[in-house]
């Protein structure tokens, strides 16, 4: 079996290394360990392997949810957040950044993806709060901490993922996200307030008290966050009314998303042929992900290599709490490396039944890992969140991920939490199932 092991990870880092896109170097690892140590027709189990992973039904919602955030993304629906937040925020320590955290949280129940949602928020509210006289240190790791909320609050492209790879159901998913992702954000806003109150000077002094803002302005705010509101209760609440599938609901965004384009006068042919290549191209590049790291789960399960790990890690007689810390200790080191989507399809088939052996239910697994895939995105060299800011304000890397690094603390701090408590996941999901 060590030799196996050896030969699996000796192949996938030398196509790694050798510049190889992820999703072929994980198919064409599973396919070389099957022609090596195992005598079976590849060529027939292969195409049905990769009809029955790009057929699965519960993958539908993933184009569509990346279809929906593509059409956000040519909107002025940023403009629209921030204009809405601004009064409410006015109310807190800290005033409008805030609605960095505000802002990304509303737009995670929309989009599914960190990206996305960092691109959205962060187009209008860093130049902003720099031209209003906000510390850009914390406007700019406010932005990049709250942006995987993109990740953990539903919809989750992640979510999606790990549902279909580890055969768990993505609604429960979705459902244990919200504690989760809305105490995390609580948390953002509360280091803000401490971080603000201890150094006054991060705020213009002009806006370092607490305003109530007049009852026109909180109508009119309310009107700016309407296309938000509206494309939440497409999405969430078609789901949790029982009116759509996850699938379903995904296909109800979509069109939520064209009615708020279409209302806001953004739909150009132009507009809409950058659409459909955004869309194809992200669709594309994680279908191949997808069925490559199906591949090599399926060739790792055919020759023992998870069972032999978990037994090993079992024989290491680690504490549960030890063995999560391990987990995130090996998943930060890993994101510096590979983006967070690879991340999990690629560990995922060896690592899901370490956890299970250990007596993790995973479900609440699932959310860990969508916690310490949204620390990925955080961690230089390659963290997606900092690239994204990065071509917003053409700062160096170094320097976003230094001012990110108290958020990046906060998360490992709450995934620790989450451990320690597990029902921070699961009891929602427990309480609606009855």
């Amino acid at each position: 079996m060590l030799i196996v092991v050896i030969t699996m990870f000796v192949v996938l880092f030398a196509f790694l290394a050798g510049g190889l896109w992820i999703g072929w170097t994980l198919a064409a690892t599973g396919t070389i360990l099957l022609a090596i140590f195992r005598d079976i027709p590849l060529d027939k189990l292969l195409a049905q392997y990769t009809w029955n992973i790009l057929t699965t039904q519960e993958l539908l919602a993933l184009p569509l949810f990346i279809l929906m955030g593509e059409i956000l993304f040519r909107t002025r629906l940023s403009q629209s957040l921030f204009r809405g937040l601004a009064p409410w925020a006015a109310l807190l320590p800290g005033r409008l950044l805030h609605v960095n955290v505000i802002g990304c949280t509303i737009f995670a129940a929309i989009s599914g993806s960190s990206a996305a949602t960092t691109q959205v928020v962060g187009r209008i509210s860093i130049s902003e709060l720099v031209k209003r006289g906000y510390s850009k240190d914390v406007a700019v790791g406010s932005l990049a901490g709250a942006g995987t909320l993109g990740f953990l609050i539903p919809p989750s492209n992640i979510m999606i993922i790990y549902g279909v790879l580890g055969d768990v159901s993505i609604a429960k998913l979705f459902t244990a996200g919200f504690i989760p992702g809305f105490l995390l954000a609580a948390s953002f806003m509360a280091w803000i307030m401490v971080h603000t109150t201890l150094r006054p000077g991060l705020v213009p002094a002009g806006e370092r008290h607490i305003r109530v803002a007049s009852f026109a302005e909180y109508m009119t705010s309310l009107r700016e966050l309407g296309p938000a509101v509206f494309l939440i209760l497409c999405v969430l609440g078609s789901i949790y009314g029982g009116i759509a599938t996850p699938s379903e609901a995904a296909a109800v965004g979509v069109l939520g998303a064209f009615v708020v384009s279409g209302l806001q006068r953004e739909l150009s042919f132009t507009a809409l042929r950058a659409i459909a290549i955004g869309a194809v191209q992200t669709c594309a590049m994680i279908a191949m992900i997808v069925l490559g790291a199906s591949i090599l789960g399926s060739a790792s399960a055919f020759l023992g290599i998870p069972a032999a790990v978990a037994e090993f890690v079992a024989s290491l007689g680690l504490q549960p709490l030890l063995l999560v810390a391990a987990l995130i200790a090996f998943y930060l080191v890993l994101g510096c490396f590979l983006d967070g989507f690879s991340m999990i399809v690629m560990t995922l088939p060896i690592v899901l039944p370490i956890v299970k052996s250990a007596g993790f239910d995973p479900l609440w697994f699932g959310i860990f890992l969508v916690l310490v895939v949204e620390m990925s995105q955080i961690t230089p060299p390659v963290g997606f969140n900092l690239f994204v800011i990065q071509g917003l304000t053409e700062d160096g890397l170094g320097y976003i991920a230094r001012v990110t690094m108290p958020y990046l603390l906060i998360m490992v701090g709450f995934t620790m939490l989450l451990a320690a408590f597990p029902d921070i996941a699961l009891w929602l999901p427990r309480y609606l199932s009855g």
